[in-house]
């Protein structure tokens, strides 16, 4: 049986606690504090005024830090008030139990406080109390990443979560209903937080421009300044996220979208600093130093983080609210909050224009305050942690002191301070969240002492502590889809550093033993744990995907098959080969593959490569071979190293699961320097050979859908030249699936295809159209008639709410995209296709082709299936047919389509 995953985004140093960008204002919650809150009847007993007292002890308690001493004291007065069935004042008590758990990151324990005091409040009767509270109950949905939930109880149940339909007893609808204008303005506040986190910036900002008018009309100054970060916060995020479709744009050559992408972040950057200018003035007027400093530190990340936007005077005004900042958090009452602010301090970098480092370098970051100030700060931080009692801020406070020195290269207090970072973690079972960096960390310093047994042990515990049961990669690595690439500075290098400890490991085997085969399995499960978290966060969804287990492999593992890993690490690439082991009697053996390693020196040149050859392949016109070269010097570095295991006589399929820029090579169009690639084998790709459909259906007889674009179309200002001969080709496909439906131009869009989906099924789904795949889900679309457009993300959501378990696609077809050159990212689109939908194969092109050697290769692909090839023969024989018929035709016009997933 599959094995579900779902969701988790990844942010650094995971800001869900370091409040730098996100601090998610508690709306309700600073009148929560108030002890005239507390409704205590007019004639109190000696027995009722005790609890009273031990309440406003933990108020106390609680202003002044301790946290956990105010928990304490508030438990002992909620369990005085079940006794005597004092239900008003036991119900305000669990909304204080509910905001000190929260505090110090105790979600699990918030939530049931908050239930059980929303509870109390309907049985009561008081719905303006149940809809405030369910506000503050999606906010703690909110900061654990379940944005979903969170929707729900602001807004009612909705499966396709793009309406608020405030539903009967959604916190919205309570607060109308009743006229509670400052629930109202709480619960829209919250949901346009919640939009934020999604990626739904323009809905996020008219939701919180909403509550900002509430806010306004009421007069509620605390309000204001909260929701005046929020809307910063989303307009800082539109802003990061223009930057990387800029990035993304330039890839692809689209300079003229590019620059609109600058100019509107700039825009956007614009508007976020005028919130957040707005905000540090409000705070200011209502001396309210907390929040003071939640908009200082959002200040300072626009100053120095953002990429494009060159705001005059910056670094001036960037260094007077870090030093504002600094002074400030001498006056601040020290709080969990505190702790987080002394370390961000200490952790701001150098403006993000002023470094340029690689993944590994990245982990030792120039700082913007000089090595002293830096330990002051991290020191001050453990001191006030302790003093508070709160173990997850001290987790904290106490790693990233021993990362500072690290960064010394102070291996031994290093690691001391390290180790007491666990320790601390260890004590709070919601610390938990910290304790993969500190095993991550004790992993880098073990290494650079050359204690390799001890610093794959800590590697391993560090991947168990992010997977394993009771693991927190699902809950708490979630975050906003803007700062989906900091990913790769959080969890790519735990996964790539463990591979590279064990690939470096087993290059000191004999290759015949089994500890050889067991180090390399091992590295290239890491790789695979990671391709599939790497799929999860360029769709950053809460999406589902099927992982089969390792037996239902075998079932791909075919005796003629050979399956190729590629693992790019910052220095060297390891390319490791999965073979047929034979017998006693020399016959080939599925059930015992066996793995060999060989390493290509430079990767840096590696990648040169790469880029250099996608220039090449993909020119038409080029009446010269210079595609030639470096296909060569691709086959020399990849496939010659295992050219004597690879008999074609034996081995008939080539099957890569391909790392970063290699995603980006057309396989079947490296040169051995006589023919290529696809003329000797089939070839395929996957993600990974779990994420990979084992099964395979018969071709003979299938339904398809065949949709299609002639016209020229023009979709967020690019334009798209008409597809001549996508009528022909829908028409031969038509022709050779009976019972199919095509639906060309003006019939073919996005409620069509949905409509389709719905009321048939359709095994086979042929796309002819002009598509796109960008390092954003958002800049990954096809183009359909009407000058619209269907996001990849949303043709995913169609094919599998509509897709039969039973009956799923086969083959999804894709004949006129494209992906940039220069980007690793954008193939993760593609394959996401047969993760993510369900779809057991797609057929896709890496770069535009002339329709008419597309139509004719398609022609030939499907009549190949139909007389039961398998479809990564099926595709091998199109491609041999056109490269046949003209000897001299430039891999351009065939080379850039390639099977993804399933290739039986």
């Amino acid at each position: 049986m599959p094995s579900r995953h779902c969701r988790f985004r990844v942010r650094h140093v995971l800001v869900i606690l370091f409040l730098t960008s996100l601090t998610i204002c508690l709306w309700l919650s600073h009148v929560s504090f108030n002890p005239l809150q507390l409704r205590w009847p007019e004639v109190a007993t000696a027995q009722s005024a005790n609890p009273s007292q031990i309440v406003q002890q933990g108020i106390e308690r609680y202003k002044t830090g301790d946290v956990q001493g105010a928990i304490v004291l508030w438990q002992t007065a909620l369990t005085a008030y079940q006794s005597t069935k004092n239900r008003a004042n036991e119900a305000i008590v669990r909304e204080k139990l509910a905001i000190a758990y929260q505090q110090i990151g105790q979600f699990s324990e918030a939530i049931d406080y908050w239930k059980s005091a929303i509870d109390n409040y309907r049985s009561s009767g008081d719905f303006v109390k149940v809809g405030r509270l369910l506000t503050e109950l999606a906010q703690t949905y909110s900061r654990l990443g379940q944005n979903r939930e969170a929707r729900s109880l602001l807004c009612g149940a909705s499966e396709a979560d793009e309406i608020c339909l405030k539903s009967e007893g959604s916190a919205l609808q309570i607060a109308q209903k009743f006229s509670d204008r400052q629930g109202e303005a709480a619960a829209l506040g919250s949901l346009g937080e919640a939009d934020r986190l999604t990626g739904k910036y323009d809905r996020a900002i008219e939701t919180l421009e909403a509550s900002l008018k509430i806010v306004g009309e009421i007069n509620l100054p605390v309000y204001r300044a909260s929701v005046l970060n929020s809307l910063g916060n989303t307009y800082f995020s539109k802003a990061q996220l223009n930057e990387q479709r800029a990035d993304s744009a330039k890839s692809r050559n689209a300079e003229n979208k590019a620059n609109e992408f600058i100019k509107e972040a700039a825009a956007n950057y614009t508007k976020a600093l005028g919130y957040f200018d707005h905000s540090l003035e409000q705070t200011r007027t209502q001396n309210d130093r907390s929040s003071q400093m939640r908009s200082l530190l959002n200040l300072i990340q626009l100053y120095y983080r953002s990429k494009y936007f060159k705001l005059p005077d910056r670094t001036n005004k960037a260094e007077q609210a870090l030093q504002e900042a600094l002074t400030l958090l001498n006056i601040i009452p020290d709080s969990p909050n505190k702790v987080y602010a002394a370390i961000n301090l200490a952790e701001i970098e150098q403006p993000i224009d002023s470094i340029n480092y690689t993944s590994s370098q990245a982990q030792c970051q120039p700082r913007k305050l000089n090595e002293l100030q830096a330990e002051e700060l991290l020191q001050k931080a453990v001191y006030i942690a302790r003093g508070i009692k709160d173990s997850r801020s001290e987790s904290f406070a106490l790693g990233k002191l021993g990362h500072l020195y690290e960064c010394r290269k102070d291996y031994n207090k290093a690691l001391d301070f390290t180790k007491q970072a666990r320790l601390a973690a260890d004590q709070n079972l919601l610390a938990k969240d910290s304790l993969y960096l500190w095993e991550w960390q004790a992993g880098r310093i073990f290494k650079a002492q050359a204690k390799e047994s001890e610093a794959i042990a800590a590697y391993e515990r560090a991947i168990a502590t992010l997977e394993g049961e009771g693991g927190i990669r699902d809950n708490l690595l979630i975050t906003q889809r803007d700062l989906q690439f900091s990913f790769r500075d959080t969890i790519t290098p735990l996964y790539r550093e463990f591979a590279q400890l064990k690939l470096e490991r087993a290059e000191t085997l004999p290759i015949a033993s089994q500890e050889y085969q067991k180090e390399l399995n091992s590295a290239l499960n890491a790789i695979d744990s990671l391709k599939l978290a790497e799929l999860q966060n360029y769709f950053g969804n809460e999406c589902v995907f099927t992982v089969f287990e390792p037996e239902r492999v075998d079932d791909l593992e075919r005796e003629d098959t050979a399956v190729f890993s590629s693992i790019i690490l910052d220095y060297r690439t390891a390319i490791v080969v999965s073979l047929p082991n034979s017998d006693e009697k020399g016959k080939p053996n599925t059930k015992r593959r066996f793995k060999r390693l060989v390493w290509i020196d430079d990767s840096k040149r590696l990648i040169e490569q790469i880029k250099n050859f996608r220039i090449e392949v993909q020119k038409f016109y080029d009446p010269t071979d210079a595609f030639l070269t470096p296909a060569q010097n691709l086959y020399n570095s990849l496939i010659r190293p295992f050219a004597s295991d690879l008999d074609p006589t034996k081995i008939k399929t080539l099957v890569f699961i391909q790392d970063g820029l290699l995603r980006n090579v057309p396989m079947a169009a490296l040169h051995d320097g006589e023919e290529f690639l696809v003329q000797k084998y089939a070839i395929a790709t996957t993600p990974g050979l779990r994420l990979t459909s084992p099964k395979s259906l018969n071709f003979q007889s299938r339904r398809t859908l065949a949709l299609g674009l002639t016209e020229a179309a023009t979709v967020d200002g690019e334009e798209f030249k008409p597809l001549a001969n996508v009528t022909d080709e829908i028409d031969r496909v038509i022709e050779l699936f009976p019972g199919s439906k095509k639906l060309l131009d003006k019939q073919f869009t996005p409620a069509s295809l949905e409509q389709e989906l719905k009321q048939t099924v359709y095994p086979i789904i042929h796309i002819a159209t002009h598509g796109q795949f960008g390092t954003i889900p958002e800049d990954s679309f096809l183009v359909t008639g009407n000058n619209e457009k269907i996001t990849i993300t949303q043709l995913d959501i169609d094919i599998r709410r509509f897709s039969r378990s039973s009956q799923p696609v086969e083959l999804l077809a894709l004949t006129a995209c494209q992906t940039g050159i220069g980007d690793d990212r954008a193939t993760l689109g593609m394959a996401g296709i047969t993760v993510q939908a369900g779809v057991r194969s797609a057929l896709a092109s890496l770069w535009y082709v002339d329709d008419a050697f597309t139509q004719e290769l398609v022609a030939k692909f499907y009549e190949n299936l139909r007389s039961q090839m398998s479809k990564a023969e099926a595709l091998k024989e199109a491609q041999k047919a056109l490269i046949n018929q003209n000897k001299n035709i430039h891999p351009a016009k065939w080379a850039s389509f390639i099977l993804i997933g399933n290739w039986l």
